[in-house]
């Protein structure tokens, strides 16, 4: 493994565990290896850009 490479957590799996579980990335079906991110982060993560960007507008 390499040390500089960063590990993927699966927020699917570590629900209710209290552990991080790794990503399994290319045996999941929410892995998008082009971007090699997880589509359940990338939705959060627009979604979070949405809402702050009502915030700022609601100013």
């Amino acid at each position: 493994m390499v040390a500089d490479k960063k590990m993927l957590t699966c927020p699917l799996t570590s629900i209710g565990t209290g552990i991080d579980m790794v990503c399994c990335e290319d045996k999941c079906a929410w892995y998008v290896p082009n971007v090699k991110k997880c589509a359940v982060y990338m939705l959060a993560y627009n979604a979070l850009l949405e809402v702050n960007q009502k915030q700022k507008a609601a100013k």
